[in-house]
């Protein structure tokens, strides 16, 4: 009863409020923009005072606000597809991070397990939905929704870590943008249910996209190749700061439009377009230009998404919507961490992806509409199945930052039994293949009776070939390296360096590679949490060895030395006293030169 009171007088100072937008309904909805804006903006504070996920924050926020409990902003749909634009800035963003060189660099797996993760995903909501009683067409729209991940989510969330570049991080991305692709077949499939299609017209429009698809490349290729860097380097553009703001949010905008004109993925026609232009000199000022926009949009998205939410319904059906939110995150987990596991990723790794994608994406609303309203008389979805899965879908992204917290640790535990299972003495289990691991031991045995100091190198990207190229000359140390990408260690081995793949954070293998031995252990790579993992290791297995850790970010410093590290070399820090010794060295130049002057000038006089 309290409830309904507060409601009905929430609506109705609302409406007395908005009372002057009635008569300008351009008004009227900028009024409610921000409205949810703010609304997401005081949640998303509430959130990270209680350390949560800002994005908790903000689907609640549209929740509250929402034509289900205050309702103060209504058409949700339409606030939706305005936010959509957020989600295909965030890709172009993600894009422009990312040359087709880099792109390549994402890997095998993707490419591998993204389809069938799509495809085993669908039989399997297609089989589960039937096994409780709905029919076929009600059954494949919720198998497409299920298939689809939220790139939104997924990718802020990897962003806000600094784990973009993490294992799991660029595998995730990548089944993340092959579900996009994936997008104009779930759609086709879900309309041509609704309509009656057949599977000819299915197909002969699938290959009608593909084609739009590698037409949009090439013109997009040409625009950003040829005619973009011609402009942007107009003096008028130089001096007007302006102009570029205005260009980048049309090249974005515009890339997003035109895949969406083209029945395309705006996301994914996005993300190409940002791919494109990432070979660009102008790329990170881009980048930066569109920062802003995107921001506000990305919270408006999922501020949007938050309005579906019909919260009396939902808690009058909690224990329907927990079962069903449990079958989903369990399903979508084994789906894809088996196939990316059987694609050639470790095993702690394609579990920590399976909880990355475990959420239902926010395709997957555009799918529920399409089923419901593409023939009202007899929709796919009826009103209960539509709520449950939109209100299944809403909760899987409210648990998504926390799926991406604990996945890498589950990821370690299962990895752990799973090796207990399979080994019978798990101390001996090699870290190589076969043949490369009789190379690596004969080549660690010639020296065995060497009594130079060994130093490890933990992760070989850049960071650590530099290292080693300081400490090659030194003929007092034996440098060996560390790392589970074998492209890194082939480099390692054209370097001249004992190179051994594996996973530092297992203690069998730094007991297999001689940590014991070491006097120093440098370790390079980038993702705290699996830096202190290793750490721990080191002082646990050989606590006299000198540990040396690279920071990416100070905020991670002291957990670096919390976990036992001896040196951390602060990234942020160092360049900040790198930057203030060349501007002292600068100015004592200029000053110089300027006193020199002016001698001379006092001589000539």
């Amino acid at each position: 009863m309290k409830a309904t009171v507060l409601t009905f007088f929430g609506h109705q100072a609302f409406l007395m409020l908005a009372a002057g937008g009635h008569e300008n309904n351009s008004w009227h909805g900028i009024l409610e923009i921000l409205i949810l804006l703010a609304t997401a903006m005081l949640f998303g504070v509430i959130a990270e005072r209680l350390k949560q996920s800002a994005i908790v924050g903000y689907l609640f926020a549209g929740a509250v606000v929402g034509p289900s409990l205050l309702g103060w902003v209504g058409n949700q749909q339409g606030k939706l597809s305005i936010a959509e634009l957020g989600v295909a800035l965030l890709l172009f963003t993600i894009g422009l991070e990312l040359s087709p060189d880099q792109l390549k660099k994402l890997g095998r797996v993707p490419i591998i397990s993204g389809p069938f993760q799509v495809l085993f995903t669908v039989l399997a909501g297609i089989g589960i939905s039937m096994f409780v009683g709905l029919s076929f067409g009600a059954a494949l729209v919720i198998g497409a929704m299920v298939s689809l991940s939220s790139t939104a989510c997924v990718l802020r969330v990897l962003q806000d870590r600094s784990q973009m570049d993490s294992i799991f991080g660029r595998v995730s991305l990548g089944i993340l943008l092959v579900q996009d692709a994936a997008v104009v077949v779930l759609v086709l499939l879900v309309s041509a249910l609704g309509e009656g299609g057949n599977v000819a017209g299915i197909i002969l429009k699938v290959i009608g996209s593909t084609a739009l698809m590698l037409l949009f490349v090439i013109v997009f290729y040409f625009l950003f190749n040829k005619v973009i860097p011609k402009i942007l380097v107009i003096d008028t553009w130089r001096r007007n700061r302006d102009l570029p703001v205005l260009l980048t949010v049309c090249l974005a905008g515009g890339s997003a439009w035109c895949a969406h004109a083209l029945d395309l993925s705006p996301a994914l026609g996005a993300f190409v377009a940002g791919v494109l232009l990432a070979v660009s000199p102008f790329a990170m000022q881009i980048h930066a230009d569109i920062q802003p926009l995107r921001a506000v949009l990305v919270t408006m998205f999922f501020a949007a998404i938050g309005m579906f939410a019909d919260v009396p319904w939902f808690m009058m059906h909690i224990v329907q919507i927990a079962a069903a939110l449990s079958i989903v995150l369990i399903g979508k987990i084994t789906i894809t961490a088996v196939l990316t596991y059987l694609a050639g990723m470790p095993l702690r790794f394609a579990v920590a992806t399976g909880f990355c994608l475990a959420q239902i994406g926010e395709f997957s609303f555009v799918l529920a509409t399409i089923a419901q309203s593409q023939n009202p008389e007899h929709p796919l979805l009826d009103e209960f199945t539509f709520q449950l899965m939109v209100s299944v879908s809403i909760m899987s992204l409210m648990a998504t930052p926390y799926l991406l917290t604990y996945g890498p640790t589950v990821g370690i535990w299962i990895e752990r039994v799973f090796k207990r299972m399979t080994s019978k003495s798990p101390a001996t289990l090699p870290i190589l293949e076969p043949e490369q691991l009789l190379e690596t031991d004969q080549s660690a045995s010639k020296h065995d009776h060497d009594d130079r100091g060994r130093i490890m190198i933990i992760g070989f990207g850049p960071a650590g070939q530099r290292v080693a190229e300081e400490l090659i000359g030194e003929e007092q140390y034996d440098v060996h390296v560390l790392d589970m990408n074998i492209d890194n260690v082939r480099v390692a081995k054209e370097y001249g360096l004992h190179s051994h793949v594996g996973d530092a954070t297992q203690t069998e293998t730094l007991l297999h590679v001689g940590i014991t031995k070491a006097v120093c252990v440098v370790i390079t790579i980038p993702e705290p949490v699996i830096a202190r993992r290793i750490i721990h290791q080191v002082r646990q297995r050989a606590p006299q060895t000198l540990i040396l850790v690279r920071g990416r970010y100070h905020i991670h410093t002291l957990g670096l030395f919390s976990a036992g590290a001896h040196y951390v070399i602060d990234e942020e820090s160092n360049v900040g006293h790198r930057l203030a010794t060349e501007v002292r060295e600068l100015l004592s130049v200029m000053k110089t030169t300027k006193d020199v002057d002016d001698d001379a000038l006092s001589e000539r006089h």
